[in-house]
């Protein structure tokens, strides 16, 4: 089947965008699910001029008309004159009762209507064409990222290689260090643009992607009307132009969630998380709180994490591949040897430990929290929090800490009616809520 399409013009972040198909033809889908894909659209949205309908169904006015005239020819649409002809020239158009009936029975075998999907194998080569590691992150784009942190230097060395290379990282260590802050932080440094699929379609059956609680919409850049050049920046609709999109589970995250999802009443399949993932980042919180041992979890992940493809089955048990293209990464309070054997660790690529911070960062931290919470400092209260009661704790410091603390003494700064203060007394009462003491309960 031809499949070719207009030369895209580069996007402003590099990236070939997915090129508008300029025939029938050039979507790579089979006329009979255009048209009952358009007749089920009518049928259930009730649009009837071609200027709406171009953009229910992701198509070109041109191609939008061709199609409908097609239908035409098939007595399943039929023209009905101007709507209104004191407002508008343009032709509507309706089912007939052919067409009703065409659709009622396209609805019963798939209730998905409206933009039209790309065919699998279109949708690899954009893939491919926007994949994440393609990504040279730099220095100072991470460090802008995670420019709300105060890291250790040698964190960011170690960071930066893993991001760049696209692979999967896992971060370990005591919980309360900000794990999630600096997977949040990787996602806000990568700062580029992808397309991401409506839907996809495989062996005649169209899987949802685009899924606005994960992906985020981008504007989508407009010629300067005053330029003398104008750049033509232009892709097919069936793609939403977007941030690169993250997927954050903890633990709630279970084996199914990483199948597609199938609708038995409406008979339509919604892509599994990682799928929704591609192209961005998949970061899995709470590693070893979810009811799946994480070892089974990670065995999920082997063929993806090694051959950049992941495998999944229609309803039916067929079974067929996308691409894998996103950085998974795991977060964990485990030691790694706790939860993993040799061979799952062997295939996450980057092991990065995130420790508490030294007494210097934690100063630095707690004095941020304080300037940002409008908490004047006093070094009598910190003298009393160094000296008396961080000895209590082997001097454990945790990022988590300087928040709690500050936040403590807020709660009860409004609540006695004072101005906002740090005394040792207050630096007692915040300290016996951050803790629990360790003591048997009578039953």
């Amino acid at each position: 089947m031809n499949v070719q399409a207009t030369a895209p013009i580069a996007d402003p972040t590099g990236i070939a965008p997915p090129p508008v198909p300029r025939s029938l033809s050039e979507t790579g889908l089979n006329a009979v699910m255009m048209r009952d894909i358009l007749l089920k659209t009518m049928f259930r949205t009730n649009v009837e001029q071609v200027s709406d309908l171009c953009k229910l169904i992701a198509l070109p006015l041109v191609l939008t008309q061709e199609l409908i005239d097609q239908c035409r020819g098939q007595r399943m649409v039929e023209a009905t004159g101007t709507l209104h002809a004191t407002s508008s020239n343009e032709m509507g158009y309706r089912l007939t009762d052919s067409g009703k009936a065409r659709a009622l029975d396209a609805l019963a075998q798939s209730e998905y209507y409206g933009a039209l999907p790309v065919p699998l194998e279109m949708y690899r080569a954009q893939v491919k064409a926007q994949s994440i590691r393609n990504i040279q992150l730099t220095r100072q784009q991470l460090l802008k990222g995670m420019g709300h942190l105060i890291l250790p230097p040698d964190l960011i060395d170690n960071l930066g290689p893993a991001v760049s290379s696209g692979r999967s990282i896992l971060m370990y260590g005591p919980p309360g260090n900000g794990k999630s802050s600096i997977s949040n932080g990787i996602r806000d440094a990568l700062g580029d643009k992808i397309y991401v699929p409506r839907a996809i379609e495989y062996s005649g059956q169209v899987i949802t992607v685009y899924d606005p609680i994960v992906h985020t919409a981008a504007p989508v850049p407009m010629d300067d009307p005053n330029a003398l050049r104008r750049t033509g920046f232009r892709f097919d609709t069936r793609y939403v132009y977007c941030d690169r999109p993250t997927v954050i589970t903890g633990g709630e995250l279970t084996l199914d969630m990483l199948d597609l999802k199938y609708n038995a009443t409406a008979r339509t399949y919604t892509a599994s998380l990682q799928l929704k993932a591609s192209g961005g980042v998949f970061i899995v919180d709470d590693l070893g709180r979810q009811a799946e041992p994480p070892q089974k979890l990670v065995n999920r992940w082997i063929v993806p994490l090694e051959e950049s493809r992941d495998i999944l089955a229609l309803q039916s048990g067929e079974k067929f591949t996308v691409p894998f293209d996103t950085l998974v990464i795991f977060s964990t309070n485990f030691h790694p040897n706790e939860i993993f054997d040799g061979a799952a660790l062997r295939r996450i690529f980057f092991k990065i430990k995130i420790d508490g911070p030294n007494q210097e960062n934690f100063l630095k931290i707690f004095a941020l929290v304080a300037r940002k919470k409008k908490m004047p400092l006093n070094e009598t209260a910190l003298l009393h929090l160094l000296k008396v009661k961080y000895p209590t704790i082997n001097n454990n410091f945790a990022n988590y800490q300087p928040v709690f603390l500050i936040d403590q003494m807020i709660a009860i700064c409004e609540f006695e009616g004072i101005p906002y203060q740090m005394t040792p007394d207050l630096i007692d009462r915040a300290w016996a809520n951050m803790f629990v003491k360790d003591e048997k309960i009578a039953k």
